[in-house]
């Protein structure tokens, strides 16, 4: 019988993985997004800075950041998904040059519930439909208290030709 894999190396290849997927997108590290991951679970983090306020007056987030916040956190729990099953059987471990193919957005909608404060910001996608060609994800941003949204979006994106 073939012992499992010790804990530490499935969180090492996970967080690896997860590194590769996000440090593909320039405009994510432009952003300062980051991803808190649990298991198979991603939080979109986007932490304070004075550069994401659109409105110093107030002052808010921009809703241009508040809408890239949250259709990257989309795209990447929608990549995430689909690569799951081949990152768990360690099929990037060698591999220097992985770089998955990401979704492509059809459309997106933003739902502006309140302004984003001057502070870190978190969301969480929900996967409502994901097929071989199309995909819906719903997705909830907030900041103190997590069921004070204060926006929310749905997108529809085109999924990337499965290699094999």
């Amino acid at each position: 019988m073939n012992r499992p894999e010790p804990v530490q190396v499935i969180k090492q290849r996970r967080d690896a993985t997860l590194d590769k997927l996000i440090g593909g997108v320039p405009y994510i590290q432009f952003l300062g997004i980051r991803f808190d991951r649990r298991g198979d679970e991603l939080t979109g983090v986007l932490p304070y800075a004075d550069k994401l306020i659109g409105n110093p007056m107030l002052p808010a987030i921009h809703g241009g950041v508040t809408a890239a916040f949250l259709e990257v956190t989309a795209i990447i729990e929608l990549s995430w998904g689909m690569i799951w099953q081949d990152m768990e059987a360690g099929k990037f471990e060698d591999d220097a040059d992985f770089r998955p193919k990401l979704p492509k957005t059809i459309d997106f909608t933003v739902d502006y519930l309140r302004s984003g404060l001057p502070r870190d910001a978190y969301a969480r996608a929900r996967i409502n439909r994901s097929g071989r060609r199309y995909a819906s994800v719903h997705v909830e941003a907030w900041q103190d208290n997590r069921s004070r949204l204060f926006a929310q979006g749905t997108g529809h994106f085109l999924m990337p030709q499965r290699d094999g």
